[in-house]
């Protein structure tokens, strides 16, 4: 027997706890393809032979700013919300929800015009039996 799907509202609160990046406000956007988190500061630099970035992520205006340094695992061509491409790092973290965890990607842009400091794209959800309700939000507890 098929187990039933997590059922998660289009607004959630989810934690990225490996960059130390607890309760973040997320959309989750099952129009977008890729998961993006509002970052500033982004600087690539070179750790043992390999790209990492190092970036500030402040989650809300009254919370303190997170200084992440963490591997790049790529950098590709991503549509903004205008659906115009830019070029923007990606990260790999865990995405913790309703007390599961699971590897997404992440790409780093400044979403300080914006109203969620995080969007989970449908590629984070994929595989993992989730349906999101489009007229509730906070449904789990993180």
């Amino acid at each position: 027997m098929k187990k039933a799907p997590l059922v998660i509202g289009w607004i959630e609160h989810v934690s990225l706890p490996e960059l130390s990046l607890p309760n973040i406000r997320a959309k989750i956007d099952t129009g977008a393809r890729t998961s993006a988190l509002h970052a500033t500061e982004i600087t690539p630099f070179q750790k043992d032979g390999e790209l990492w970035v190092r970036f500030v992520a402040q989650l809300h205006d009254e919370a303190p700013n997170v200084r992440v340094e963490t591997p790049i695992y790529d950098i590709r061509h991503i549509k903004n919300t205008g659906g115009i491409p830019e070029e923007r790092i990606v990260i790999r973290a865990a995405l913790h929800i309703a007390g599961q965890s699971w590897p997404i990607s992440v790409s780093l842009t400044d979403r300080s015009k914006m109203r969620f400091p995080m969007i989970v794209g449908r590629t984070a959800l994929k595989k993992h039996n989730i349906a999101v309700h489009t007229h509730r939000t906070n449904l789990t507890a993180n």
